[in-house]
């Protein structure tokens, strides 16, 4: 398949999207799909997108999510309209019906790797999404536990007394458990910081107790490591019983894998992604 082709596939592919108004959801309608993957006959395309929702049941996906009926008002011949079947495809569907068609088919073979592009493209969004809420919960607990530890500092508690106070506010957090403990818990390295493996609703719980603490300890000017382990140990114990009231236990929810490992591997796989859309050079200075 020559660079023209492919140029001239994805026009048309592209050119036939649909989108909800006001929301950012694509799909396509089964009988334009149909005359992109070199189909002439609606009831031999239904056979293909029959398959395709078995596969998509198979996999353990909603048919009903992926694949809706509806009926669409056509022109014929006199200029008269009537009804005729047709299908709202999610790009998944798509791609079921792209690995289920006829392989002979250029425009098949071309679709599969279409769509399965696109498929993986809106992982990498919803995991970056996912990722960046993440980092934006971890980055604003770093920043009030460096702020507590500034402020504990000016009030004559050293390093070790952070490490302490901030123990004993996991403690109350996590119904007990240590950061230690944690850390036990949920298989990790000890060295690591904890929050690197919660999932991001407990890393906020941890930042919303911090910043209560930062909060009274400068309103109202508390001195030592006893009297703010005490204020630190009151607003965890707070955060747990909202979030209990919520049926949220935080030692009970599973750990997320470390934020680093995927921020590396999502850093990863857009470089490939972007990667894979590159034209082969070499070839086109060949041509």
């Amino acid at each position: 398949m020559d660079k023209n082709t492919i140029a001239r596939l994805t026009e048309s592919f592209n050119a036939i999207v649909q989108q909800f108004p006001d929301e950012p959801v694509e799909f396509w309608y089964a009988r334009e799909l149909m005359e992109q993957l070199g189909y002439t006959k609606w009831q031999n395309f239904v056979e293909v997108v029959s398959k395709a929702k078995t596969a998509c049941a198979n996999a353990g996906g909603s048919v009903e999510n992926h694949f809706t009926d509806v009926s669409k008002m056509v022109k014929i011949g006199s200029g008269a309209e009537r009804p005729v079947e047709d299908v709202m495809l999610t790009r998944y569907a798509c791609y079921l019906i792209a690995q289920n068609g006829d392989p002979r088919k250029e425009a098949i073979a071309f679709a599969q790797t279409y769509f399965a592009l696109q498929t993986r493209k809106q992982e990498l969004i919803e995991e970056r999404l996912r990722l960046q809420e993440r980092f934006q919960a971890r980055q604003k607990l770093t920043e009030s536990e460096t702020e507590l530890s500034r402020n504990i500092y000016e009030r004559g508690v050293d390093e070790r007394g952070f490490g302490r106070i901030r123990s004993k506010g996991d403690a109350a957090l996590f119904g007990g458990n240590t950061t230690a403990e944690m850390k036990g818990k949920m298989g990790m390295p000890a060295r690591r910081p904890l929050a690197d493996f919660l999932p991001t609703v407990t890393i906020a719980a941890k930042n919303l107790a911090t910043e209560i603490t930062n909060f009274n300890v400068r309103e109202h000017d508390m001195q030592g490591e006893s009297a703010i382990t005490d204020e630190h140990v009151q607003n965890n114990t707070s955060v747990r019983n909202m979030l209990g009231e919520r049926g949220i236990k935080p030692e009970e929810l599973p750990p997320e894998e470390d934020i680093k490992k995927l921020e590396r591997r999502v850093k990863s796989a857009e470089k490939k992604l972007i990667k894979g859309c590159e034209l082969p050079q070499k070839r086109m200075r060949s041509e």
